[in-house]
């Protein structure tokens, strides 16, 4: 069981840094650092949009409207922070 555990703190790490990936490319495609008619480009921002999209949709429909700031990849961090240290500290303990 503590294996199962262990590939969903992976996991969710790894989900972590595909938000970070998606908010920093979505900055450079903001910024015009970066041109989406590049097929690579094109290619991993829809790739980051697919993956993050699913649970960034349902916590900005609760956030208000802050103009053009976007917190929501913030607080779904924070989110699997906590997860993450529930499992470490409360499931992992207490299997065998």
């Amino acid at each position: 069981m503590r294996a199962v555990l262990d590939i969903i703190l992976i996991v969710l790490q790894l989900y972590v840094w595909l938000l970070i990936a998606a908010a920093i490319l979505s900055w450079l495609i903001a910024f015009n650092v970066v041109n989406t008619r590049n097929q690579f480009v094109a290619m991993a921002g829809e790739f980051l949009y697919r993956i993050t999209e699913p649970l960034l949709a349902p916590i900005r429909s609760v956030m208000p409207n802050l103009g053009g700031l976007d917190i929501s990849p913030i607080i779904l961090i924070l989110i699997i922070y906590f997860v993450e240290r529930v499992i470490e500290y409360y499931i992992y303990p207490n299997v065998f």
